[in-house]
């Protein structure tokens, strides 16, 4: 492997979050429009499925190649990715409540409280992430592509 496909692990986990923070952004902006417009209803529903998408995307593809390979160089670290996964399993949840409650129409307080609950949870789970696991992530070759490891963000 050459050193140009080596690829730091831990930076595209943080760019990663970093992204899916801007989509959140982004879907509580379209919230705030929708209050205005009415009419921008469709759009807000859109902002919501992209951003679920984008969320539970990341997580899929950690639990199915980051998190393995993590666990096979550091089994140490095997509860804590237990907790990790226990986390997206919880915000999948969320999301699909998200989504119903877009997709439904419920009215902007509603969608707000589901953006908020997320919120909270999504960035104690990526501030742990990032706690516990950047450090191992500096080191760990994983021949992969980051859409593959890290979702399609």
């Amino acid at each position: 492997m050459d050193a140009a496909r080596l690829i730091a692990w831990d930076q595209e986990l943080r760019s990663a979050h970093s992204r899916l923070r801007a989509a959140l952004a982004a879907t509580r902006d379209a919230l705030a429009e929708g209050e205005s417009a009415p009419d921008a209803t469709s759009e807000l529903v859109l902002y919501c499925i992209g951003f679920c998408a984008a969320l539970d995307g990341h997580h899929g593809a950690e639990d199915r190649a980051l998190f393995p390979a993590l666990r096979a160089e550091h089994p140490e670290l095997g509860g804590i990715i237990d907790k990790l996964m226990q986390d997206h399993s919880m915000l999948a949840h969320l999301l699909a409540s998200l989504r119903t409650a877009a997709e439904r129409g419920d009215d902007a307080a509603s969608i707000g409280g589901h953006l908020d609950g997320i919120a909270a949870i999504m960035e104690s789970h990526f501030r742990f992430e990032e706690r516990e696991i950047l450090e191992p992530l500096r080191a760990i070759v994983l021949d992969r592509d980051v859409q593959t490891v890290l979702g399609p963000l």
